[in-house]
Formats: C-alpha cells, sequence, structure tokens
C-alpha cells in the first residue's frame, strides 16, 4: 500500500478540521510527525490494553468503534470513523487507556501521532489545542452511552416502551437514488420539513441515509460541490430496523450507535419509513400524559402510590434513555407535584377548607423544581385569617388537613422529613404576616440556625392553592433582601464554606466519612455550591424566580457573564445532577444515594467531574470577591 508524498499529506490535512486551521509551520510539524500504518481489514489499531495510546488519523477507509465487552445488545459498532477523524483522542489527551476497541472496517491507511508528539504539538498550535479541548467538553454523549448500557435492560419491559414501530405514526419518507444530486436531496428534506433523505436502489433497499446533520458537516462546512451525487456524502450503511420492533430498541439502538435517524425495513429490507430520535421521544411524551391522566383519576391514595411507582419507571426510562439531566429533572418534579396536588385534593374531599384564602408551598429542591429520585418532603402552607376569624382554631383546621397530607405523601414514596419541615408542623403553618414575621427575624439577625432556614425555606412557591399569595410574599421578601447586605454577606460566607471537593495535588479530596470513605458527597459539595451561589445572586437582586438555572440566566447580566459562561456553568450543574441520578437509579446502599468514589468513573466523567466542580468553583469566587469573603 502507498501513501501520500508530504506534499500531497500536507493537502489531505488542509482538507479536514482541525488541521486546515492550524498555521503553516505547526502544520508542517505535524506533518513532519506522522508515521504510516497500513490496517488489514477487521485488524485492530488501539485498544483498551494498549496502556498510553498513540493518536491516529484516517487517510482512506474507515475504523469502526466497537465495545470492548461483549454487552449483547448490537453486533454493529458504535461509530464508523471516515477520512479525516482523529481517534482516540479523548484517550490520548487524559493520557490514558481506550475505553472502546478501534478496529480497521475493509482496509484502511491511518497516520500515527505519537503520545509525545501530541502533546509537544499542543503548545504549537493554539487552533488544534482549542479544538482538543472543544471536543472533550463536547464528548457527554459517551456518558449518556454508557448510562443507556449500564441500565438499559433493567426496565426493557415498560409497556409504553414496548409498542411495534409498525404501530407508530409514519413520518414523512423520503427516497432519492444515489445517483441523485447532493443538491436535490437538499431540496426534498427542505419541501417535506424532514430532517433526512434514504438512498435507495431500483428496488427500494436502502443504501444510504442522507440527513441534515450530514449537509453540515459533510457539505457546507468542507465546501462540498452540491452537484455531486449523494452517495459521495451520505452514510452507508444506513441504521436499519425492523417494523416489528419496539419503541425501545429504536431508542437502544440510537443509544448505542450514537445516532438520530434509523430506517425501517420491512420483511423484505425494503425501506418502509424513518424514525427520528425526535419523534420516539415525543412518543415518550405521551406515555407522560398517560401517566398524568391516571394521576388525575386516582380514587384515593392507594391509587396515587401506584402512579407513584410508574412515576419513577418512566423517569429511570428517560434516564435511560439520555434525556438531559435538566430535562428530566423537570419531568421528576412536574410529575411529583401531580401526585402532591392528587393526594392533597383527596383529602381536600374530607376537610371543611371551602371559602378559605390558603397555598400549599413546597420548599427546598420541590420549591426549585429540582427533584431527584431520592427526595422527603418539605413543605408548608400560607393562609389568610379573615378578621372575625379565630386564628388559632383556623390554624388547627389546617394542621389537620396537612397531617393527613403528609401522612398520604409518604404513602406514596416521599419520606417524612426528618427535620419536620412539613406543613403539619405549626411552625409552617402560618398566616401571610407570620411567615413576613418569620423571614424579617431569619434578615435580622441571621445566626447560623437562621442562615440554614433561609436556605430551604426561601426557595419556596405555590404548588396548590392560591398562587397570588405565594407571589406576594416573593415580591415582599426581594423588596427586603436587596438592601440587607450583612444577611446577603453572611450567607455567602456560608456558602463557600460548602467548597467543592478538588484538591491541590489530587484531583479530588474526601470529607472523614467513616460509613462511605473515600466517596464524595455530590450533594453537600456539588449542587450545593451552584443552588446558595444562584439563591444569593436572586436575593440580591430582585430575581423572583426559584429554580437554580433559571436565577443563573437571569442574573447573567449582573454577574457580566456572557451566555456561553452562563451555559459552561449551568452545564457542570446539571452534569453533577446526572451523576446524582445515575447514582440513585442503581438502587445505592441506603445513605449513599448521593455518594460516589470517582475511581469507579471512568476516565471521560472524572474530567467532566473535575470540569463541573471549577465552575462551582468560579462562583463561589465571585460571591468572595462581591462580598469581600
Amino acid at each position: 500500500m502507498t501513501y501520500a508524498s508530504p506534499d500531497e499529506l500536507l493537502d489531505f490535512l488542509r482538507r479536514h478540521l482541525p488541521f486546515r486551521d492550524m498555521g503553516a509551520l505547526a502544520l508542517e510539524g505535524l506533518a513532519e510527525r506522522l508515521t504510516p500504518v497500513a490496517a488489514a481489514s477487521g485488524s485492530s489499531i488501539v485498544t483498551p490494553s494498549d496502556e498510553r495510546p498513540d493518536l491516529f488519523i484516517i487517510q482512506s477507509g474507515k475504523v469502526g468503534v466497537r465495545l470492548a465487552v461483549d454487552t449483547h445488545l448490537t453486533d454493529k459498532p458504535l461509530d464508523e470513523l471516515e477520512p479525516g477523524k482523529m481517534f482516540p483522542l479523548a484517550a490520548v489527551a487524559a493520557k490514558r487507556q481506550a475505553i472502546n476497541v478501534y478496529a480497521a472496517v475493509g482496509d484502511a491507511k491511518v497516520w500515527r501521532l505519537a503520545s509525545a508528539d501530541f502533546f509537544a504539538l499542543l503548545p504549537l498550535s493554539p487552533e488544534f489545542n482549542l479544538f482538543v479541548l472543544d471536543h472533550l467538553a463536547g464528548r457527554l454523549d459517551d456518558s449518556w452511552r454508557q448510562i443507556e448500557l449500564q441500565f438499559g435492560q433493567r426496565n426493557a419491559e415498560q409497556q409504553a416502551l414496548n409498542t411495534q414501530i409498525s404501530a407508530l405514526p409514519r413520518q414523512t419518507m423520503i427516497l432519492v437514488t444515489p445517483q441523485a444530486s447532493i443538491r436535490e436531496a437538499m431540496e426534498s428534506m427542505v419541501r417535506a420539513k424532514v430532517g433526512s433523505v434514504v438512498v435507495a436502489d431500483e428496488s427500494h433497499k436502502p443504501v444510504g441515509i442522507f440527513t441534515q446533520t450530514d449537509t453540515l458537516r459533510r457539505v457546507v462546512i468542507p465546501r462540498y460541490p452540491d452537484t455531486a451525487t449523494v452517495e459521495e456524502v451520505m452514510t452507508t450503511p444506513p441504521a436499519t430496523i425492523s417494523d416489528h420492533a419496539t419503541m425501545y430498541d429504536a431508542m437502544l439502538a440510537m443509544a448505542t450507535l450514537g445516532i438520530r435517524h434509523l430506517v425501517i425495513v420491512d420483511a423484505e429490507e425494503r425501506a418502509a419509513g424513518v424514525i427520528s430520535e425526535r419523534v420516539l421521544f415525543a412518543m415518550a411524551r405521551v406515555g407522560l400524559r398517560n401517566i398524568r391522566k391516571v394521576i388525575e383519576a386516582a380514587a384515593d391514595i392507594d391509587a396515587v402510590s401506584r402512579a407513584a411507582g410508574d412515576v419513577r419507571r418512566l423517569c429511570l426510562n428517560m434516564l435511560n434513555q439520555g434525556v438531559s439531566a435538566e430535562k428530566l429533572t423537570q419531568f421528576i418534579s412536574g410529575l411529583n407535584d401531580g401526585l402532591t396536588r392528587r393526594v392533597i385534593e383527596i383529602t381536600l374531599a374530607r376537610h371543611d377548607l371551602y371559602g378559605l384564602d390558603w397555598a400549599w408551598l413546597s420548599f427546598g429542591s420541590e420549591g426549585r423544581d429540582e427533584q431527584t429520585f431520592s427526595t422527603d418532603q418539605d413543605n408548608g402552607i400560607i393562609f389568610v385569617c379573615p378578621d372575625f376569624a379565630d386564628r388559632d382554631a383556623l390554624q388547627l383546621r389546617f394542621l389537620d388537613f396537612a397531617r393527613e397530607v403528609n401522612e398520604g405523601l409518604a404513602r406514596c414514596g416521599f419520606p417524612l422529613c426528618k427535620g419536620n419541615i412539613m406543613a403539619s408542623n405549626p411552625l409552617w403553618c402560618l398566616t401571610n404576616e407570620e411567615w413576613q414575621e418569620r423571614f424579617t427575624h431569619w434578615i435580622r439577625l441571621p445566626e447560623p440556625e437562621a442562615l440554614l432556614n433561609a436556605s430551604i425555606f426561601f426557595d419556596f412557591r405555590a404548588l396548590y392553592g392560591n398562587e397570588a399569595l405565594a407571589k406576594a410574599l416573593r415580591k415582599w421578601l426581594l423588596d427586603r433582601t436587596g438592601s440587607a447586605r450583612i444577611f446577603l454577606r453572611l450567607m455567602a460566607e456560608n456558602a463557600v464554606r460548602a467548597a467543592p471537593p478538588l484538591g491541590m495535588i489530587r484531583d479530588f479530596v474526601f470529607d472523614n466519612n467513616t460509613e462511605f470513605p473515600h466517596t464524595l458527597d455530590l450533594k453537600a459539595f456539588g449542587t450545593r455550591p451552584f443552588v446558595d451561589a444562584a439563591r444569593i445572586i436572586a436575593l440580591a437582586h430582585g430575581i423572583p424566580h426559584s429554580s437554580t438555572t433559571a436565577r443563573l440566566r437571569a442574573a447573567a447580566e449582573q454577574m457580566k457573564l456572557g451566555s456561553d459562561d452562563v451555559n459552561a456553568v449551568i452545564d457542570g450543574f446539571f452534569f453533577i445532577q446526572m451523576l446524582r441520578l445515575r447514582n440513585q437509579g442503581a438502587d445505592t446502599r441506603p445513605g449513599a444515594a448521593n455518594r460516589i468514589d470517582p475511581e469507579e468513573l471512568n476516565e471521560l466523567d472524572r474530567q467532566m467531574l473535575k470540569a463541573a466542580f471549577k465552575q462551582a468553583k468560579r462562583l463561589q469566587s465571585r460571591l468572595q470577591l462581591e462580598y469581600r469573603l
């Protein structure tokens, strides 16, 4: 097998990212360091047994990416890399072993860049360095795939996901021949308002697929002529699935292969349709609506409890399907809201509260719409006492009602709060004026207990009843906290004590928990720094939102952060949330729902966790600067 001359090699590199953006000297330095390698069909180029793998660039042929272990999920590769692609970039950059096996699909020609030369090249080319960093930051998809592979089998029997693809509404399918021009294919997608066209032969058997993503990556960015035939830029062979397969099979295939479209084939292997990731998850939301209907129709607490089990199973499936942590926590919170409202409605039928003005308040993670799988109750009641009414007698009526609601929620899987922050506690069943008095006391005398209470109760929202009562209380609170400089400073001082567990020498530092040694608390030292900082910023700047991300986004201007900076902080927060959800979904030991051993994470997740902790530290540094701590 012959390889390109030096000039041909440079010309090849200039046609692909990131090499074409590199300076001439850096590009020539790269070319001088490359050595050719011929890989026969099926031969392994990189495996997890390679202690410190080198970097490879594909010149011709394809390289398949496969799992290192037999999962019995698919016999197809996770991905197929084409000419111009590098591998295994994340492993080389992190100085670790590769996670997957990289093998030639057909005969392939690749160029080897020794690991030492890779690190020598980084300081010579800022463009190459930036590409590597962006690549590492963008590899969260790998984590989602691993979540799917770890948990996917557990919930495969969910009825909603066992629906056959043939029973689903069919998307418009556009067929084109391999000889059709790229422009024709793109215009067909635009006219039909679809994201892909199937490339098929004369017998309608699919030979490839061309998507909007392919348009961007293979046509627009490399400026490939749109008069060329679509077969030159299509993905081949296309990922296919039988029309007798289930929604779960399709979701599993997409998650495993890292793709967004599957070509549906009939018994004769002819193209029968296309199913996209968007449609699949839309169908999953149908299941969500069905569960909501079940919740709303529940006649008693036992029925609500059964629906609560369905909620957990559905949310586990969403985790398995790779739904983002932000969306998943919203789903969990929304469904839990529905469960709580139904328990309240069922209980109201046995209590005479008609004509009274009141609202059920949620606090803490529920108040922020940030619930995970492991959550207890944090709630209260705000009510209006008419001039003619006896306040104490009225409170007793609300307390009797709240006690029954709290017990009903406990039967539905929401444990009673160990700190007794519940509406059945007279301390948290108060009139509007009493809540104002309580909040005023905490702001004026910010002792440790007051600061702790503020961190819980100031994240409130109305879950049932007169929402205007909660909105008015929020406005009243924000009118006072903006100028309460001492209170805010002490809140900030308290917040920065929960420092992210980053070490100066080691990657992570561990607390002194004897029951779970060598673990990190992802709640106390992971998500809490984000939550605390967002709360303080909201209280200082009059931001009426209760959720962490809404507070951060609304505060972007006050924090003098660009949208990319705010998104990086939010991404860090939700990466830690994702690890918490994954840990809780794995049925960990009691007390360990939020604890992980970083050594049990893969190298990619460890690097991303470090980056997330750094974002939390960044927020804390802003608090320290703002309040001179």
